[in-house]
């Protein structure tokens, strides 16, 4: 383990969309004790004119990972690569003593969350996965409404996660954990079950796949019903060949809330809660959903205690994404495997606000959406 002042030193593994216009400028409203040192991409070019924009002198191509993690540079790493790549990276990562903050999905299996958790518990590092929401006021707020029993008992869970894919984005290749399900939909599963607070007991799921050629390797939209204890149901559908819709409903004995946008960070989110014919309207600014999350597992990373949205959240959420992908593939009801270790569901208590950020020039990467 690196000895560490007051601030945690990280690398940033991948320079795709998500981390130059939203992860590296978090960095500017997490500096109280997170400090960006390090660069990683098999992109020359990336590496060249994003480490003279954030001022990093320290860049590694993959092959070079290795090197990387034996030198001295950062005492965490924030993976933000293809979903294939996160097992191996964290893996290494931990063998090395360097704390991971992964994006999600933690991986692309049970196997891979489970080899995970077992080398950050051997080499005694922090594991904590990007859910971004678990520090977002909108959703938090959303989730603090139904367990003050604003809408009575929470029955019903209904949400929609859509867009139309960039052709030839990586989210359309199987090899590297492409798909809705793993991008978006992991959404929809994670918002159900901090919102009910409760782990799904069984699914029933569907895939569909037209004739679009951008849909040839993987699905282009997926649906599926989950049942939860005490007879609540959620349900939920994901697709890359729709219309952008970004939007949750939760429906209990005495009102409704409907949160649209819901899961988004370029902009702003807001929710309607219904009761007795009466409306109360909500709009939370656009914030950096980034910053929170650095600042965050820093402290963890300082104090050296376990984050909450730890690698046994991001197992949770694949054990529903295996049930799924089983249920659509064999067209029947399949048990969802329990995780006992998982820690506390998300809350209020959670919420940190940095300014939103003005989104930088970005080099050789697109967003996945078309919009």
């Amino acid at each position: 383990m690196f000895k560490m002042n007051k601030k945690v030193r990280y690398a940033v593994a991948g320079l795709g969309h998500i981390a130059q216009a939203a992860v590296l400028p978090a960095f500017k409203h997490a500096g109280e004790n997170s400090e960006l040192t390090t660069l990683l991409s098999d992109d020359p070019v990336k590496l060249q004119e994003v480490s003279k924009r954030y001022d990093v002198k320290n860049t590694y191509s993959y092959d070079q990972y290795d090197q990387a993690l034996s030198s001295g540079n950062f005492d965490a790493i924030y993976i933000a690569l293809p979903n294939d790549l996160h097992k191996d990276f964290t893996v290494k990562a931990a063998n090395k003593g360097i704390h991971v903050l992964c994006e999600k999905p933690m991986g692309i299996s049970v196997e891979e969350c489970l080899e995970m958790i077992d080398a950050a518990k051997n080499n005694d590092i922090r594991l904590m996965i990007a859910y971004r929401l678990h520090f977002e006021r909108a959703n938090m707020e959303v989730v603090k409404l139904i367990q003050s029993g604003r809408i009575g008992n929470p029955r019903i869970f209904n949400s929609s996660f859509t867009m139309q894919v960039r052709e030839n984005n990586i989210r359309t290749q199987r090899e590297h954990g492409g798909g809705p399900l793993y991008d978006i939909g992991i959404y929809c599963i994670n918002a159900a079950r901090y919102v009910f607070k409760e782990e799904p007991l069984e699914v029933t799921a569907l895939f569909a796949q037209g004739k679009d050629p951008r849909f040839s390797e993987v699905e282009e939209a997926v649906g599926a019903v989950l049942k939860f204890p005490n007879e609540k149901i959620a349900s939920f559908v994901c697709s890359f060949g729709s219309f952008d819709v970004s939007r949750y409903e939760v429906i209990g004995t005495e009102g409704r809330v409907a949160v649209e946008p819901a899961y988004e960070y370029v902009g702003d989110l807001q929710y309607q809660l219904t009761t007795n014919g009466h409306e109360e309207k909500r709009k939370v600014p656009k914030h950096d959903q980034f910053a929170p999350e650095l600042l965050y597992f820093s402290d963890c990373v300082l104090k050296v205690v376990e984050p909450r949205p730890s690698g046994y959240e991001g197992l949770a959420d694949l054990r529903v994404i295996e049930a799924i992908q089983k249920s659509a593939q064999t067209h029947m009801t399949v048990e969802v495997e329990q995780t006992p270790d998982l820690t506390s569901k998300p809350d209020e208590s959670m919420v940190i606000e940095k300014p939103a950020v003005a989104k930088p020039p970005i080099v050789h990467a697109k967003s996945g959406s078309i919009s």
